[in-house]
């Protein structure tokens, strides 16, 4: 089964929790503090395997999670960092963020990574907050949650060259005479679902890959036949072998074939348009095609302005024009290389740009729920989830950290007075107006 889209969850992993630890040796008055940070969560990490040539294997793995830091260790020891977690993708690959739409990275050659979840950081332990005011600190931090979202993956077949033209043109049968693919064929429409790729040798020491794509009808863009699950294969390959049935077997004209099948092309991606592209005008061994033909190339002579399309005759079941196509596919390939290389600017010497992080900006709303006061902030609640508030000088710390955003003066400007209850994401307490306010953590 060939499976070119899924959808699935990642996570990176957590960091690990700070400890809270004082030394405690012979002969040694007041060790002082001694809690180890946590270590940091790994990444997940997606990296190209050009072995792999399906997404088969996220259709029954949705979730994956990087592995979490490990806790702080006595003696002001580090808990040791995750390893990162590598998930094994195709190349032609596409990572979309499910929720903004966003492309996160377009993986095409082997061995190339993005990481789609980072880890997140360990928590500090209390030797991290000892201060001369305070040196014996109770106060640890938890590790940070790890990224996570839900990621969409769209598989675009990798190959140099792509058959395109309408169902039943013969397709499928040119791609198993010029390779060793074993594609389905029929004598009816859509007969190939997925697409097939093949090894082309041309003779002369030079190859490329082919792929035959399903079949184009008229509305593919819009998702008419299979429609989008044939179209984002072709913006992948370098040249387009349209083949069109010139004997018009099925009673259409050939010409509107092309038109039909060039115009759904540029109408799903206008740079298909200028894709370089061979005309294989098939089944020529049939009654009235060199008929058809001469009238294809007259009236393609009449619209074409500048352009030219080249178009070899051929024949599936006798073999007729087959090597000639093939010659001329690989010379348009090799001049394709050669543009490229052309084009690309020269090399500069690798530099190392350092930048700082900017420190984030914590914002905050307040209103009023019946007698209770909520204070509303992403970066707050960010933060509260990484406090351990479970010993007196944790909380302290928090409520000095509030006191230097604001909250509290904001407070007193929305009318909360001592005793009143004040709630933050899940954590309840009273409103207090002391006069003890420490400046040091």
């Amino acid at each position: 089964m060939f499976v070119d889209k899924a959808k699935i969850f990642v996570k990176g992993g957590d960091g690990g929790d700070g400890i809270i630890s004082f030394r405690r040796e012979k002969y040694v008055e007041n060790g002082g503090p001694a809690g180890g940070d946590g270590g940091n969560g790994g990444d997940l990490i997606f990296q190209v395997d050009e072995g792999l040539r399906t997404l088969m294997d996220f259709r029954y793995q949705k979730h994956f999670k990087a592995e979490r830091g490990v806790r702080g260790k006595v003696k002001g020891m580090h808990g040791a960092s995750a390893d990162d977690t590598i998930v094994r993708i195709p190349p032609g690959t596409v990572i979309i963020d499910d929720d903004t739409g966003e492309i996160i990275a377009d993986m095409t050659r082997h061995g190339q990574k993005v990481v789609v979840a980072k880890g997140g950081r360990g928590g500090r332990g209390n030797i991290r907050f000892a201060t001369p005011t305070n040196p014996a600190p109770y106060i640890s931090e938890n590790g940070e949650e790890g990224q996570e979202r839900w990621i969409v993956l769209e598989l675009k077949v990798m190959a140099d060259v792509g058959l395109v033209g309408f169902p039943s043109v013969g397709k499928s049968t040119l791609l198993s005479i010029v390779s060793g693919a074993k594609p389905k064929i029929g004598a009816y429409h859509f007969t190939t679902i997925t697409p097939n790729l093949g090894v082309v040798d041309v003779g002369d020491s030079r190859s490329f890959v082919m792929a035959d794509l399903p079949g184009l009808i008229e509305g593919a863009h819009e998702g008419v036949g299979l429609g989008h699950e044939f179209l984002r294969h072709v913006e992948r390959t370098r040249v387009i072998i349209h083949v069109v049935d010139m004997a018009a077997s099925e009673g259409r004209d050939p010409f509107d074939d092309w038109m039909k099948i060039n115009a759904e092309l540029a109408l799903y991606n206008a740079n298909l348009a200028d894709r370089p592209q061979i005309i294989a005008a098939n089944k020529m061994d049939m009654p009235k095609a060199e008929e058809q033909l001469t009238l294809f190339k007259q009236r393609l002579a009449e619209l074409e302005e500048g352009k030219k399309h080249e178009i070899v005759p051929i024949s599936s079941l006798t073999k007729q024009g087959i090597q000639e196509l093939l010659y001329k596919t690989a010379d348009l390939l090799d001049s394709i290389q050669v543009e490229a290389v052309q084009a690309e600017p020269a090399e500069q010497a690798e530099r190392k740009v350092y930048t700082m992080n900017k420190k984030e900006e914590i914002t905050f709303t307040i209103r009023r729920e019946d007698e209770i006061y909520v204070v509303e902030s992403e970066g707050i609640e960010r933060m509260m989830k990484r406090m351990n508030l479970n010993s007196y000088d944790a909380v302290m710390r928090f409520a000095r950290t509030m006191r230097k955003l604001g909250v509290d003066e904001a407070l007193r400007k929305k009318g909360a007075k001592d005793g009143d209850m004040i709630r933050v994401n899940d954590f309840a307490f009273e409103f207090f107006e002391g006069s003890d306010y420490n400046p040091y953590d």
